[in-house]
């Protein structure tokens, strides 16, 4: 097994970094974005990694992926209005560690940048390896655009 980081491009939020990280702190907010359509959507671009039955709280998101079973995702570090650390449970095919790097640029505007690390072996790198470069910037991407409040 080997150590392996992908980092996103940089992604930049119209809001402020309180009001970023307190959404992103939560997971609770994504059960209100991750619909089904969403979900289906991106199943369709990764059907490999299609997600079902997605169910969050504050501290966790629950969900099955494709042929692998039941994951979960948990946040186990917040340092206020800076970084999230989230680390992968369960039927996930690489153990994995993610962070979610906050940055103010203005008053109203805030940089953000994911950092994944996944420990996997050179097979699974090899199917899986280009997926997750691709999608650790999808999800900055969608993380970016989501509705804060």
């Amino acid at each position: 097994m080997a150590d392996n980081k992908y980092v996103s491009d940089i992604q930049y939020i119209d809001h402020n970094i309180e009001t970023v990280y307190n959404y992103l702190s939560d997971f609770g907010n994504l059960s209100r974005y991750l619909t089904d359509d969403i979900l289906a959507q991106l199943g369709n671009k990764l059907p490999q990694l299609s997600i079902h039955n997605f169910e969050s709280d504050s501290d966790s998101c629950r969900f099955e992926v494709g042929a692998f079973g039941k994951a979960e995702i948990r946040i186990v570090e917040r340092d206020p209005h800076r970084t999230i650390k989230v680390q992968g449970q369960g039927g996930l095919p690489v153990a994995l560690t993610f962070w979610i790097q906050l940055l103010p640029m203005e008053e109203t505007q805030t940089k953000m940048r994911l950092t994944l690390q996944a420990d996997m072996s050179m097979m699974v790198r090899m199917m899986i390896g280009s997926k997750l470069e691709e999608g650790i910037n999808q999800l900055a991407r969608t993380l970016a655009g989501l509705p804060y409040r």
